[in-house]
């Protein structure tokens, strides 16, 4: 058994490439160097390490002027490209590592999606214009499970997240709960309702994955009451006001959301509660130790700003 083995191909470097082209546009060795910033030796030396590492001639050099072998023609244009290839790269790694550039995918809970997202498209469209933004409207379980899973990087829903896989937490506001009932209804405009009034009410809530479900349990628990509606259920806040003005009951709504969806219904009244009011906390998540994690914060700090002008009482 032969143990002659062939010597291994060996890679010309970058610096090696880019000696070679300077001297293949300048065709002068004193001229290319200039433009490479080098020393006439030194670019000598690269243009000789290149060769020896080929295998090949690629210049003739002549007292007067450079020749270029026909082989050197065609490894320049292979070096061009592979420069180019090159620059491409750094390009797009240096465009990543500039903030609020590429793409990113946020993820928004469907209580939150109609009245907050025509602040957060503004403040992207007039602030992140390199930001290629991709939204996905899905109940809480399943954008948690599309963070941990990669396929989305931010999400905007209540706070705490919550989920089995860990999440970093970023607050924006506070926001109360309003009852929303029918306008010939004893609470109708009131501002200052104790929490124990839904004892004697019947409060409709959404169906099964909502968080805003959740929570409005969670305060009728608290109260001890028992929400009504076990067959009354609706897909979302527009279908719950609906069932309030045909007179089905009553239920709560995120201060967000009231004048979207009560404001253009004159079958509706709201009802304020007296302070502490029940709420929630609406915010960012992301994975923990995340590449984007000061983007983020960043981009939260922005948020605060714009969503100023809701019914909320922004947490800094």
């Amino acid at each position: 058994m032969s143990n002659s083995h062939h010597p291994k191909p060996r890679t010309p470097t970058v610096a090696q490439l880019r000696a070679f082209l300077a001297v293949v546009e300048h065709r002068h060795f004193r001229d290319a160097a200039t433009a490479v910033g080098l020393s006439q030796p030194a670019l000598s030396g690269a243009v000789a390490a290149l060769e020896e590492t080929l295998g090949s001639q690629l210049v003739e050099r002549t007292t007067r002027k450079v020749i270029i072998t026909p082989l050197g023609e065609r490894v320049a244009g292979h070096a061009r490209r592979m420069l180019a290839s090159l620059h491409d790269l750094t390009a797009e790694v240096e465009a990543a590592r500039r903030p609020f550039t590429g793409p990113l995918h946020l993820g928004v809970i469907p209580t939150v999606a109609p009245y907050l997202l025509p602040a957060v498209l503004r403040l992207v469209r007039r602030s992140y214009p390199e930001l290629d933004l991709h939204v996905h409207e899905e109940r809480t379980p399943s954008l948690l499970e599309g963070l941990a899973a990669g396929r989305l990087d931010l999400l905007l829903l209540a706070l705490p997240a919550g989920g089995a896989a860990p999440t970093r937490d970023i607050p924006l506001f506070d926001e109360d709960f309003v009852l929303i009932t029918p306008p010939d209804h004893e609470l109708a405009g009131r501002t200052d309702v104790p929490r124990d009034v839904l004892l004697d009410l019947d409060v409709l809530l959404l169906e099964e994955g909502h968080c805003l479900r959740d929570q409005a349990l969670d305060i009728c628990r608290e109260v001890g009451a028992d929400p009504a509606g076990g067959s009354t259920r609706a897909a979302g806040l527009s279908t719950l006001v609906q069932l309030v003005a045909g007179g089905l009951g009553v239920t709560l709504l995120p201060a967000t959301a009231l004048d979207v969806e009560a404001g253009r219904a004159d079958r509706l009244a709201s009802v304020h509660f007296a302070d502490p009011a029940p709420g929630r906390r609406i915010g960012l998540a992301t994975r923990p130790g995340s590449a984007r994690s000061d983007e983020y914060e960043r981009f939260a700090a922005s948020l605060r700003e714009v969503l100023r002008e809701l019914p909320v009482r922004i947490v800094t």
